[in-house]
């Protein structure tokens, strides 16, 4: 007795398991994807290594640029800042401003700080110039670990020559 019950219902409950699996891929497909807060494995990983490390006395590569002891392709330079070319770029121009005086992230800036900061976008246009970014281009800055920062030294990315997607990443 007991098995034919089972069997009579077999079929019924195949057919509501398909409509539950229906309604899920249908759910599923109406609802807005689910992204990353940062596309790129490597960009997320480096982050969470510069915040484990930030708190180190050791130098970033930036401040190593600043004094000499790592090679770059400086392309400006004055007593507040230098302007360098990206080691990996994201776009056919691609260079980075960053300041002398090592300010860790954007928002860990103190309203003493904004002449620099200000002077940092103004470089970041007159390089642009130079470079002949006529029809426009991109600046980016990171800030922390959900902003893909990997070096805990505030820079300003500037990105063209090419038409860029949007949104990033």
């Amino acid at each position: 007795m007991y098995l034919r019950q089972i069997v009579r219902t077999l079929p019924v409950r195949t057919c509501l398991q398909r409509v539950c699996r229906a309604e899920v891929t249908l759910r599923r497909a109406l609802s807005p994807p689910q992204r990353p807060l940062c596309s790129k494995g490597v960009e997320v990983s480096s982050a969470e290594e510069a915040v484990r490390t930030r708190g180190s006395a050791a130098a970033t590569i930036f401040s190593r640029v600043i004094d000499r002891s790592v090679p770059a392709d400086i392309i400006h330079e004055d007593e507040k800042c230098l302007a360098f070319r990206d080691v990996s770029p994201q776009a056919p121009v691609h260079f980075l401003v960053i300041p002398r005086v090592p300010i860790p992230r954007l928002s860990e800036a103190t309203d003493e700080d904004a002449e620099l900061l200000g002077h940092l976008l103004v470089v970041a246009k007159n390089v642009a110039k130079q470079e002949s970014l006529d029809e426009g281009y991109r600046v980016v800055i990171n800030d922390g670990k959900h902003g893909a920062q990997s070096v805990y030294h505030l820079h300003i990315h500037v990105l063209g020559g090419r038409q860029l997607a949007w949104p990033p990443g």
